[in-house]
């Protein structure tokens, strides 16, 4: 039971949640981009939310079904294909041994994930099947998914539903073009005034110099009262920090553990699935909210969330 690629994607990998607890030994959490797009399809499935899925860009991967299994595809839309008919992304398909996925065109967002019933057959390493790709180990062999690799996944259950959809109140508000919601950074206040309001009234641009690591931004640089060295500090998924020239860069899914750039704000958790979609030349803006504003939104998602377990349960 498996699934077998004829043909590579331009950067399809194994991830999950992310490698959490190990920061302390310097080791990065990686993980998928867009935590909430793999959320939901696993919850979708049945399957654990942490469960492993294919990230996927595009030009995406062509995928060979070597058995009966169900899937569901979130995040971006890539134009897809099953056995030559279009499917939609946020509800289950059941594919026939012999099924053929292929992504046509890419129409919006720049991340798509794949899960399976059940879930992928993989070793963990410090309990994520996460790739890391900098280190070459998690996933699969520690690397991408290239032409003829074959990655197997566990046998599903006879109960098989396929006649449901995730709601549109639980899907991310993706555009190309968002206003990200953030809460002030430990060094927010070591901005000129300028600088502060220069942060939250222009546009920036994501640079062609990006990647899981971190999107540099484009736009007026920002400057700070005084120059001062810090010591370095923690730093997490959508930590914006003002980098030497006054351009910004946010840190994604692969960041580094700590750093000593001045932390300005922090992207909010419900709005990381917008930034994880976007891509070079797209831009974006900064939309600044209190601590407790941000804890509200993020605990009515999870009470949402909570609504969809129990009736994929029920059903």
């Amino acid at each position: 039971m498996s699934l077998f690629f004829r043909k590579e994607g331009i950067l399809t990998t194994v991830q999950d949640l992310g490698r959490n607890g190990f920061r302390r030994f310097g080791i990065n959490p990686n993980g998928v981009m867009d935590k909430t797009a793999a959320r939901l399809i696993n919850v979708l499935l049945g399957n654990f939310e942490n469960e492993a899925v294919l990230e996927t860009h595009f030009p995406a991967p062509e995928i060979l079904f070597r058995e009966n299994t169900v899937f569901a595809l979130g995040g971006a839309e890539f134009g897809a294909k099953l056995n030559g008919e279009k499917i939609e992304s946020w509800k289950p398909f059941f594919a026939a041994n012999g099924s053929v996925l292929k992504f046509a065109e890419k129409v919006s967002g720049n991340r798509a994930y794949l899960s399976v019933k059940g879930g992928f057959k993989l070793e963990k390493w410090l309990g994520s099947a996460s790739t890391n790709l900098a280190a070459e180990i998690g996933g699969f062999s520690g690397r991408k998914l290239r032409r003829n690799d074959e990655l197997f996944f566990n046998e599903i259950d006879k109960k098989i539903l396929t006649n449901c959809k995730v709601s549109n109140s639980l899907i991310p508000a993706y555009s190309g073009f968002p206003s990200i919601r953030v809460v002030a950074g430990a060094e927010f206040e070591l901005l000129t005034a300028f600088a502060e309001q220069s942060f939250l009234h222009q546009n920036f641009t994501v640079s062609q110099n990006s990647n899981r690591m971190g999107f540099r931004l484009g736009g007026e640089p920002l400057f700070l009262l005084d120059k001062k060295e810090l010591v370095s500090s923690a730093v997490n998924f959508g930590t914006i920090q003002l980098l030497p020239d006054g351009q910004l860069i946010i840190l994604m899914a692969d960041h580094q553990t700590s750093g000593g750039y001045p932390r300005i704000a922090h992207i909010i958790e419900a709005d990381l699935p917008q930034l994880a979609q976007l891509g070079a030349n797209d831009k974006l803006a900064f939309h600044l909210i209190s601590l407790e504003e941000a804890e509200d939104i993020s605990l009515k998602f999870e009470k949402d969330l909570n609504f969809l377990k129990i009736a994929i349960k029920l059903r």
